[in-house]
C-alpha cells in the first residue's frame, strides 16, 4: 500500500467521482476573509464540515450505550459555528460525499489548527467501496467552550491504494453505514 499524491486525488475525484463537491487546490480565503484551509493538499484532501451539528448533552442523565444509543443525548444545531461545551463532544458530517474505490483505504486525521486548541477529530477508516457523507466527531478536551466552523477545513483524508483488490469490501458486507447522508448516530 502507498499513500497517494495530489495528482492521483485530482484524477480519482474527476474521473471516478470519489469526492463531491471537489476542490482541486487549497482554499485559504473566503467571503469573510481567511478560512481554515480545505481542498487538495500534497498527499491528502482537507474536508469541511456541514452546518448540521449534534451537540452532546447529559440533560437526561443517560448512559452512553453504542447498542442502545439515546438520541435525546444530543441537541441539534444548524449554524455556521458550533460551540462545544467543555469536556464534551459534537457530531457533524462532511460537506463532501465520498465513494471509496475497491483498492483504497482512507484514514482521517484532525487538522493541526484544531488540535492546537485541544479539539480532537475522530473518524474511523473509510473502507474499500464505502460511500456517503463522513460523520465526524469533535471532542473538546479543554475546560473552556470551543468553536467549530462550518464550511471550513476540519480534517484531512489520506488515501492508501493497494496493488490488489480486497476480497470483501464494505459494500460486499452490506455495511450498516453505507450511503449515509446526514449526521449518523450509532447503529446496533
Amino acid at each position: 500500500m502507498s499513500v497517494k499524491p495530489d495528482k492521483w486525488i485530482r484524477r480519482m475525484a474527476t474521473e471516478h467521482a470519489m469526492i463531491e463537491p471537489f476542490q482541486p487546490g487549497q482554499v485559504r480565503e473566503g467571503e469573510n476573509g481567511r478560512v481554515i484551509s480545505y481542498g487538495t493538499s500534497s498527499y491528502g484532501y482537507d474536508v469541511r464540515c456541514a452546518d448540521e451539528f449534534k451537540v452532546f448533552t447529559n440533560i437526561n442523565s443517560a448512559t452512553v450505550d453504542p447498542k442502545a444509543f439515546d438520541e435525546n443525548s444530543f441537541v441539534d444545531v444548524k449554524s455556521d459555528v458550533c460551540v462545544i461545551p467543555p469536556n464534551s463532544f459534537a457530531l457533524a458530517r462532511t460537506v463532501e460525499y465520498f465513494r471509496i474505490p475497491r483498492t483504497v483505504l482512507t484514514i482521517c486525521l484532525g487538522k493541526s489548527t484544531y488540535a492546537r486548541c485541544g479539539i480532537i477529530v475522530n473518524v474511523t477508516p473509510l473502507e474499500p467501496e464505502w460511500e456517503g457523507h463522513v460523520t465526524l466527531e469533535f471532542s473538546n478536551t479543554t475546560s473552556l467552550p470551543a468553536k467549530i466552523y462550518a464550511n471550513e477545513g476540519v480534517a484531512q483524508m489520506l488515501f492508501f491504494e493497494s496493488d490488489e483488490e480486497c476480497e470483501v469490501s464494505y459494500k460486499d458486507r452490506g455495511g450498516k453505514y453505507m450511503k449515509q447522508q446526514g449526521v449518523t448516530l450509532p447503529k446496533a
